[in-house]
């Protein structure tokens, strides 16, 4: 086992009150799975995405709960051994709205010498070449690595954010929403070249984390479904699809629009009312209030449990 996440909590502590964005997710990664994680907005996707690394940036706090890479747990090293024994080398992130975490006074090229600095002791010419290796992978041109961030198109940007982010060769990418804001071809082109980079060992493990089930569809070995900071089901891509334990995901999975289907806006499903308030102490189902088939059992806290084969945090399972 690559990755084991084990009762992971991370709070917003903010002014008004504390957000327990991530509420004792607990999930694993084999070498050589991509896992994707789904769920809408808000639900704490990227809170969980960024919190594997562990690093918390106030207002984000570890509440409690660990993470093991390879054995060793990330609790024991400080956030200086983090950024230079972990990070980069071992796990890799690639950031929501990473199209603009490129700083536009600095060309590729610097950017990329800066990540090899922090690593390795080589020649600029040995870093020169391992970056354009590393864009030629990516169907980018060797030019590229003299240009600036406005020069370059937003897949194109994408493109290079997942070039920096696979420069060491990290044994796991997790990639964070890595087709928001692109176009349906650009979106095309960049999930194609993740899945060359994975095909070809560049990484050896994925976490794509996506609010578009279709994408995961098509991408990832198993999916976990995650809900108002818990995770509410985790199994298998192709049973997740075709049969949903969870109310939640059952309705996430009837939303997904394939290409090519016509279908009648009337007849779009959708979801009443909005996610629980995370600054309340929730000690009932937290899909409760907007649940079809709520009933009094569901009054009381439901614990990720397995069932069928995959976990699933609903006592009803297939009467759903």
């Amino acid at each position: 086992m690559m990755l084991e996440v084990k009762d992971l909590s991370a709070s917003y502590v903010l002014p008004e009150g504390e957000i327990r964005a991530v509420d004792d997710v607990s999930f694993s990664v084999d070498e050589g799975e991509i896992l994707g994680i789904a769920g809408e907005s808000g639900c704490g996707k990227s809170t969980l995405a960024f919190s594997i690394s562990f690093l918390f940036p106030p207002p984000l706090r570890h509440v409690g709960g660990s993470v093991l890479f390879n054995g060793k747990d990330l609790k024991n090293f400080n956030d200086r051994e983090l950024r230079k024994e972990i990070l980069g080398t071992k796990i890799s992130y690639v950031p929501q709205s990473s199209m603009n975490s490129l700083n536009p006074t600095r060309r590729v090229k610097d950017i990329a010498f800066d990540i090899f600095r922090a690593h390795m002791d080589i020649s600029e010419k040995e870093m020169y070449e391992r970056a354009k290796e590393r864009l030629d992978l990516l169907s980018l041109p060797e030019s590229v690595l003299n240009m600036y961030s406005v020069e370059l198109s937003g897949g194109m940007k994408q493109r290079v954010v997942i070039a920096l982010s696979t420069l060491l060769g990290p044994e796991l990418l997790i990639a964070d929403e890595p087709t928001s804001a692109l176009d349906v071809s650009s979106q095309r082109i960049v999930l194609k070249e993740l899945k060359k980079l994975f095909k070809d060992g560049v990484f050896k493990s994925m976490i794509i984390i996506s609010h578009e089930l279709i994408i995961l569809k098509h991408l990832a070995h198993r999916i976990a479904i995650m809900y108002a900071g818990e995770l509410v089901e985790v199994g298998e891509t192709e049973r997740i699809f075709k049969e949903p334990l969870h109310p939640y995901t059952k309705a996430l999975i009837g939303s997904v629009l394939e290409p090519g289907k016509r279908v009648e806006r009337e007849k779009i499903p959708s979801l009443p009312g909005a996610p629980p308030d995370l600054r309340e102490k929730i000690t009932w189902c937290r899909f409760y209030d907007r649940c079809p088939f709520a009933d009094e059992k569901c009054k009381r806290k439901q614990e990720l449990v397995e069932r069928d084969g995959r976990l699933v945090r609903c006592e009803r399972g297939k009467d759903i």
